[in-house]
């Protein structure tokens, strides 16, 4: 079958040149040439159109679970079993690959990117063309293949509104998010790895104020809007000769340079925690992401975080600190049919309660468990 398949390949590759398509940005088009082609050698076996795309694809047999509106994340840890992910849901997708094949189909995503996949530099995260999020580690911090993860992002609301026709907030929280936006406070997403704090942090950008300036700021992009006065910005990882490396934290402190009236850092780990802070505390109106359970533990990470910076920064001005400068927590849920909704929205009352920012509930969602007394939580 692959000889047989060859001359196919090769019809439709030099069509594809022919007409000047991107294989990358038009995989569409791709898969429409391979189909003429294989149609013109009178094959009509699904089986040999499939071998066709697959040749001639951009990323291989890949291409058509990127292709797929479905699949929110696709991975493997071996190369002969890839899993997708579909409303939050795993299953094995059925493409295999060989271990040669991965690499170049890995190698080809990168290339991009600018990044880098060596000994020396054993992980990588980058963006695809289409803006989803690859992560790659591979031997010897894997013990033999290389796991790969490919975030997508299914759902691209351009405003809250979207999202509440998505059924993942209703209106009263969407309302509230939307006003908040508007006044220019500062808004925390908080949640589990793929509850879509992503997604909903791009639809609050939706509510910007066209005569704001928004300067975003993340490890990977992922940050989507339609604004006509935004500035994105990613860090870098070190060169060959372990210079050049660009921090969030630095990223964070170039940005207050740049005039914005809106900051943006899609996601707070570490000591950049502080960046924001100073930045919110400044008057800048700050959008930002952070992995807790809860809003209320968002706020503590938030507090918890700046310490990093070093020894001489204490619990002591970060608390009140956050307590005053962080407006509103919205905090994700996703449940184990893959149902992701808002489960509550805090906002702080800028005092401090039992060493804690203290908060007050605007929305909790209908039937959510309650876990007691909070710290931090206004009766």
């Amino acid at each position: 079958m692959r000889g047989a398949i060859e001359p196919m390949v090769a019809a439709a590759l030099d069509e594809i040149e022919h007409r000047g398509i991107d294989a990358i940005h038009e995989s569409q088009a791709v898969a429409g040439i391979a189909r003429e082609m294989v149609m013109s050698f009178g094959d009509a076996d699904p089986d040999t159109l499939r071998l066709v795309e697959d040749r001639v694809a951009a990323f291989g047999p890949l291409q058509r679970l990127l292709d797929d509106a479905t699949v929110e994340e696709i991975w493997w840890n071996r190369p002969d079993r890839i899993m997708v992910a579909r409303n939050g849901r795993a299953s094995v997708s059925g493409v295999e690959l060989e271990e040669h094949q991965a690499m170049l189909l890995v190698e080809r995503m990168l290339r991009s990117s600018g990044r880098r996949l060596d000994l020396s530099h054993p992980f990588v995260d980058a963006s695809l063309p289409d803006g989803s999020r690859i992560h790659v580690a591979i031997p010897p911090i894997t013990a033999r293949h290389w796991a790969v993860n490919i975030r997508r992002y299914v759902l691209r609301p351009k405003s809250i509104l979207d999202l509440v026709a998505s059924e993942v907030m209703p209106d009263q929280a969407a309302n509230y998010l939307i006003e908040a936006v508007v006044q220019g406070r500062s808004v925390v997403v908080s949640g589990a790895t793929q509850a879509g704090k992503t997604t909903l942090l791009n639809a609050l950008l939706g509510s910007v104020g066209m005569h704001d300036r928004i300067v975003s700021c993340e490890e990977v992009f992922e940050v989507r809007c339609d604004h006509i006065d935004w500035v994105a910005m990613q860090t870098r990882s070190a060169g060959l000769e372990g210079s050049g490396r660009v921090a969030l934290r630095a990223l964070v402190r170039e940005a207050l340079r740049m005039r914005p009236t809106r900051l943006v850092v899609g996601e707070v780990r570490q000591a950049e925690a502080l960046d924001l802070l100073i930045a919110a505390n400044s008057g800048i109106a700050t959008l930002s992401t952070v992995h807790a359970n809860s809003a209320d533990e968002a706020l503590l990470k938030l507090c918890t975080l700046p310490l990093l910076a070093g020894p001489n920064i204490s619990a002591a001005f970060v608390v009140p600190t956050v307590a005053s400068c962080i407006d509103v927590v919205v905090h994700l849920q996703m449940d184990p049919d893959g149902t992701r909704s808002v489960s509550e929205i805090v906002e702080t009352t800028g005092g401090v309660l039992d060493g804690a920012p203290a908060t007050r509930s605007i929305y909790s969602a209908p039937n959510r468990p309650r876990d007691g007394i909070r710290q931090g939580r206004e009766g």
